[in-house]
This record gives C-alpha cells, structure tokens and sequence, in this order.
C-alpha cells in the first residue's frame, strides 16, 4: 500500500457537558455525550522511504507544528517506523469551536498511518499513544457515539436515534485553556446517571478517588452500545443536561451570546459544544427526512448552494451547517 485517499475527520457536539470534579494534577473531570456528526475534515497520506513527515494544507494554512503532525511523529517513534508520510488536509471544520476538529485530524493520522505503515497495531494501543496527544483523541478512535468521563479517556459506547442539528460557529474563537481557568467556572452539583451501565457507580468512585493517570485510558467498545431513546435524548437536551463551559465561554465571547439567541429564536433550544465557540440547536424532525421545511424557506434566510445551510438572519462572518448525527465512525473498525 503506497496511499490512502479521502480519510475523514468528523467533529463531535456535546449533548451536555458537566464538570463534576477536578484532579490533583489540575485535570478537570468531566461527563459529557459526544456525538459524531457529518462536519468533517478530509485527509489523504502518501507513504515516504526517507522516514520525513510532511504536511500540506489544502486550503488556509495550520499551524506549523499541529496535532496532526505530532501523531505522525508519536507512532513514528513508538513503533520505530522507518517509513514517512506526505499528509494533505482539507481543512473544512472551523477551529477553536469546541467540535474536536484538531483531535479528529489526529486520530484518522493514526488509523490510516497504522495501515498504511503497515503495523496493525490494536485499538487499545492507539488509545494510548492518542490519549497522551489530546483528551478527545480516544473519543475520535472509539468510532461510535459516547457517554465520556474522567479528562475524556473512559469511553461508553451510546447508540443514538437520527438527529439533525444546525452549528453555528461565530468569527471569534475561544481558548479552553481561558475557558478552564475562569472563575465562572462552575462544578456540576451531581453527577449524570444514565441507564445500561452497570458498573457506572464503580467507575465513578475509581475516577474520584483513585484519579486514573494521563498515560491510561479505557473503554466498553467491543460491549454492546446502550441505546438512548428519544426521551434519554431529551431530557440531557431540554432538562437535566447543561454545559458548564458555557458562561465563562458567554463572559468573554459575545458573539457566543448572540448565536445561542439566534439558535433559540429559531428552533426553541440552544446550546454551545465543547469549550466553544460553535453552538448547536436540535432541528425538528422533518428536517431528517424532507430537507428544509418549506414554511421555513419561504421566511427569507440564508440558504446555501448545497442546500444544506439555512438560518434566518444569520451574520455574514459566521459559519454555519445543517449537519446529521452520524450511526458511527467512517473508520470504525480500521484498528
């Protein structure tokens, strides 16, 4: 194998997002539900003799020394990997969103380097080596939608039913380390049960008490995925469930302020993902099936030339997708 071609990057939204505690080391520990939606990024790798790691940026340019590169360079050095890659990114989702855009990038780098290279290394390897490259690296290397705890490395895998949401991103971006260190900054007074996992109660107590170290990561993957129903769905998006991250995030980006009300106005709900800055409203059902709504269209909003992007009186300098919840991973089972 000398090229893989067209390897997608999906981002995630969180469904809710609670800061239930917060380690020694200064780690917070977090419970959250991460989706997998159709907003992705797309990457291709040509395989290299010399051992060099290039990156070239189909579209604005990245950082010079991004996740993506430094995955390459991880599993390169632990695997003692001769080969090199030429890695082409088209970069479509935004950053600074809170969508995982970045740690999406690294975890496709490493499923297409581990075949293209040849190591077939395990999943449960990869967890490793990725949770030291970013929190919600496991997440993107699980390959389904997840109840999360701990930093982000105790993965349950979740089936979810068919959502539509439309993501707003705002021009500005936001820090999460800014975001972690506001004193606006609340802690959730309880933590989320959520039905099916039976040993939830025990994991918690490991993830309060014995504070599971960076260097270590677990998850239910190969356990059959607990369904949640559209009334689980509904009450983490309508009731219990909130975003901790959201009023600092509030506090020192108005522009998150103003699409949480655009989101409201339109669709009745609102909520930002991750540390932000995108925010996110789940669409009305017909949505799934039929497209825009055709009452909604005659109201006079921004519809794309994909037909994909409609809200009313949306700024010019925010993006903005109609975006579906995906049933999995695209790379689901590539390790």
């Amino acid at each position: 194998m000398q090229a893989i071609y067209d390897v997608p990057a999906p981002a995630k939204l969180n469904l809710f997002l609670h800061v239930v505690g917060k380690r020694p080391d200064g780690y917070h520990l977090l419970q959250s539900i991460f989706a997998l939606i159709d907003w992705a990024d797309t990457l291709h790798f040509e395989k290299r003799a010399d051992g060099q790691l290039a990156r070239h940026d189909q579209g604005d340019a990245l950082p010079a020394d991004d996740l993506c590169l430094r995955a390459a360079r991880a599993l390169q050095a632990q695997s003692g990997c001769s080969f090199g890659a030429d890695i082409h990114i088209e970069k479509r989702l935004p950053a600074g969103a809170g969508m995982g855009g970045g740690s999406s990038d690294a975890a496709s780098t490493l499923l297409a380097l581990n075949r293209l290279w040849g190591l077939n290394w395990p999943l449960e390897k990869l967890f490793s080596l990725g949770l030291s490259l970013g929190a919600d690296v496991p997440f993107f290397l699980g390959g389904r939608h997840a109840f999360v705890e701990g930093i982000g490395e105790i993965l349950h895998p979740i089936d979810l039913p068919a959502m539509s949401f439309a993501v707003l991103k705002p021009s500005q971006s936001i820090s999460t380390q800014q975001i972690f260190s506001s004193p606006l900054l609340a802690r959730s007074n309880s933590v989320a049960i959520v039905a099916g996992f039976p040993a939830h109660n025990e994991l918690r107590h490991e993830l309060t008490g014995k504070q599971k170290s960076l260097n270590e990561s677990s998850s239910d993957q190969d356990a059959k995925p607990v369904v949640l129903n559209e009334e689980g769905i509904a009450s983490f998006l309508n009731g219990y469930g909130r975003n901790d991250l959201q009023k600092p995030a509030e506090a020192s980006c108005p522009e998150v302020v103003q699409a949480l009300r655009i989101l409201e106005a339109e669709f009745g709900n609102s909520r930002m993902t991750g540390s932000g800055s995108a925010v996110f409203a789940r669409l009305p059902s017909d949505y799934q099936s039929n497209g825009l709504p055709s009452e909604l269209q005659k109201k006079g909003g921004i519809l794309s030339s994909d037909k994909k992007t409609w809200i009313d009186g949306l700024p010019s300098n925010f993006h903005a997708r109609i975006c579906r919840c995906l049933d999995q991973h695209p790379l689901h089972g590539w390790a």
